[in-house]
């Protein structure tokens, strides 16, 4: 009996109440709050009515309006622009990765000169912010006549998220052995054998923490898709939000419903791939 109690009271030492645990617990609480209340509002908030939001933001409709889904969908036409953003959202994850992994693939498994610059110069990349560079995107792809198509958003969303994926997925194929290949390479594997069936493999996991960073932002992204577009067939869901807003008023809830269905993949892509997200940003951190 006392060999259990001992044993009971080491399983469950580190969970004393202290006054360091109890900051680290209000700590986690508030940015819980602070993160999941904003959402909670808008969700509830979808279903009221525009007086009960401007009359008490705060409290529960009296009867649940799921009418305002359906004004979502038939003012905006969002089953179009859902369509456009998924399709454009995928073709631009897919030629982001091919490009981030090949390039990502030279720069962790070759050394030769400049090696070290081209890392630093894609590094550089992600701190540089996407809107001071509208005018000079917006004149390219003007230029070669890509305005108001689908294949302008695409060459522009997988372009821009090249630093991004390249440096995720450059960590973790720093750490595949690089033994694997040189086995394939006595047994007559030459260089492109080696990249598509060993390394991009064994990748998978990084791989798929930058497709599904890259999807989530092409699908919530909206100054490029703003500037880059003028039809309505072209645009992508998070213009359909416009739409509720005219000169004179403004459908607020049914607004926020059309915000709700414009989240909901990003959250369902991110739970779904959750395992692999982290497993592909912890890889390569450690070594040995």
């Amino acid at each position: 009996m006392t060999t259990i109690k001992q044993t009971f009271r080491q399983a469950s030492g580190h969970k004393r109440f202290t006054p360091a645990n109890l900051f680290k617990w209000l700590l986690i609480v508030f940015f819980a709050f602070y993160t999941l209340f904003p959402l909670l509002w808008l969700i509830v908030s979808s279903f009221k009515t525009n007086t009960e939001l401007f009359g008490n933001p705060f409290a529960l409709p009296e009867v649940w309006q799921f009418v305002n889904y359906q004004n979502a969908f038939r003012v905006s036409g969002m089953l179009m622009m859902m369509g456009n953003s998924i399709f454009i959202a995928l073709s631009a994850t897919l030629l982001n990765v091919v490009l981030a992994s090949m390039l990502a693939y030279c720069l962790s498994r070759f050394t030769f000169k400049g090696n070290g610059a081209i890392f630093t110069m894609f590094s550089a990349g992600i701190l540089v912010p996407l809107n001071a560079l509208m005018v000079p995107y917006f004149i390219t792809i003007t230029s070669i006549g890509l305005y108001n198509t689908r294949a302008g958003l695409i060459l522009l969303y997988a372009a821009t998220g090249i630093p991004m994926s390249t440096v995720i997925i450059r960590g973790l194929m720093e750490g595949i052995s690089r033994e694997i290949e040189e086995a394939a390479y006595i047994d007559g594997c030459g260089f492109y054998g080696r990249f598509t069936r060993i390394v991009f493999p064994l990748s998978r996991n990084g791989i798929m923490t930058a497709a599904t960073f890259q999807f989530i932002t092409c699908w919530n992204e909206f100054v490029f898709a703003n500037l880059l577009t003028s039809s309505q067939n072209i645009r992508t869901i998070q213009l359909g939000i416009r739409y509720f807003t005219n000169q004179f008023s403004t459908d607020f809830v049914s607004m926020y419903a059309a915000i709700v269905i414009s989240i909901v993949p990003s959250i369902l892509l991110y739970m779904i791939f959750q395992n692999q997200i982290i497993t592909g940003l912890s890889s390569g951190a450690v070594k040995g």
